[in-house]
């Protein structure tokens, strides 16, 4: 086989608006805002360095179907950089960018190309000596909800030897945390023969498979604290015995964080404030040329607990720690900034469980139930979706809590256990007058 270069990217979500972040300035805003595009011209970059034969992006291009003039320009010129580079593009459209969604046409096409609303097949090339390596195939998203399994359609060419590579937007084996498009099965991708599955919608990076290889790049660029970590492509060489030698590259600008800080053995307001500083001074350090976003998770059980239940001392720290970094980007530094998201309590009180367990009191029952909840996930949802459903005949209500996920809600109900504890506990210790 003919050795060959090419990266696979996905999920690109140009012009992603960033929706829920609070207290961000306009500054802040739009430095978010241009991150998907700083992403871009690093993939643009990463490609001409490391001179690809061509690139694969398996959809969601645009963040949606009406996307802005600047994210088709940009698109534009990126595309026209890779072609006086000799580099082919070879796209799909997704959920988020379907076919029949308005969009500029792209100029001097030569060099890209876009598959349709059917199954197409392209004989890819080897840039400098224009010798065949494989066969790329490929179908877009027609409209926004594509439930149909589409991976049914691929199937390898017998006839031909080449690599065969496959461009899809779907969800294999059901994955809970995106919408079931183009649902299929990890088994049915590998029958269809194909040598490798480049595959976009899932925002997490993963290799489902070797051999065949069938992958996730995940997305360019993390837009919520849903998708934390780095992101970025790999860059594949085929080998001249057909083996894969893949590797991952960071291109985002903007990363996202969940840190945990524990207040087991803090009892007062400056040691947890200090133990949170110095969290914010170590992820600046790891990252000191770009942004980081954090949601901030205290765990462990102290009286501290009790404070920050209250909810006026998490909230003033949250503002002195944005209002620092504000101030960094006022005066034009992002590289190291570190914006603060939220605080999120999953601390608790410093209660003997065990003890309380055995108690034959309603706070003895909520925490039997809270421990059977935290091993029945069944039972864990039944509770959440109980609680909520006097609220979801309201359909902005029922929106936004549509937007968090399984594991979030379980939190929530992790939450109440805790705050029931508290004010149950500081009514028994006040002599139920209150």
């Amino acid at each position: 086989m003919i050795p060959f270069r090419f990266i696979h990217t996905a999920d690109l979500h140009l012009d992603s608006k960033f929706t829920g972040m609070k207290g961000l300035s306009d500054t802040l805003r739009q430095h978010l805002r241009d991150s998907t595009f700083t992403a871009l011209r690093h993939l643009m970059t990463l490609a001409i360095e490391k001179q690809v034969d061509f690139m694969v992006i398996s959809g969601d291009i645009y963040d949606a179907a009406d996307s802005s003039l600047r994210a088709h320009l940009s698109l534009q010129d990126a595309f026209e950089e890779l072609g006086r580079h000799g580099i082919h593009i070879y796209l799909i459209h997704g959920n988020h960018d379907p076919l029949d969604g308005p969009r500029l046409q792209i100029k001097n096409a030569e060099h890209v190309h876009v598959f349709g609303a059917e199954i197409e097949s392209y004989i890819a090339r080897r840039r400098g000596d224009q010798q065949e390596v494989a066969v790329i195939s490929g179908i877009s998203y027609p409209t926004s909800k594509v439930t149909e399994n589409t991976a049914m359609k691929f199937q390898r060419d017998p006839e031909s030897h080449l690599f065969h590579i496959a461009i899809h937007h779907a969800n294999v084996d059901g994955d809970p945390g995106h919408e079931t498009y183009s649902p299929c099965t990890r088994k049915q991708l590998e029958a269809s023969g194909y040598d490798y599955w480049a595959l976009g919608h899932i925002h997490q990076r993963r290799v489902i498979q070797e051999s065949p290889h069938i992958v996730y790049a995940g997305n360019i660029q993390g837009r919520s604290v849903k998708e934390t970590g780095p992101k970025g492509c790999y860059v594949v060489d085929v080998l001249e015995d057909s083996s894969l030698h893949m590797n991952f590259h960071e291109l985002d600008s903007v990363r996202w964080f969940r840190e945990e800080i524990s207040i087991e053995g803090i009892h007062n307001e400056d040691e947890w404030r200090i133990r949170v500083e110095d969290k914010v001074d170590a992820i600046r350090r790891l990252r000191p040329e770009e942004m980081s976003i954090v949601r901030w998770i205290m765990t462990g059980r102290s009286s501290l607990h009790r404070e920050l239940e209250k909810g006026h001392v998490v909230s003033e720290l949250e503002q002195e720690l944005r209002r620092r970094e504000l101030a960094r980007a006022e005066s034009g530094h992002f590289g190291g900034l570190v914006w603060s998201e939220s605080i999120s309590l999953q601390s608790g009180i410093e209660i003997d469980r065990n003890d309380m367990m055995r108690e034959d009191s309603f706070l003895g029952e909520m925490i039997r139930l809270e421990v059977q909840a935290e091993q029945d996930d069944a039972l864990a949802k039944e509770l959440v979706e109980k609680a909520l459903a006097p609220l979801m005949s309201n359909r902005e209500i029922r929106r936004i809590i549509g937007e968090y996920s399984e594991q979030e809600r379980q939190e929530w109900l992790y939450r109440a256990g805790e705050l029931g504890a508290v004010l149950l506990l500081d009514k028994a210790a006040d002599g139920g007058r209150n």
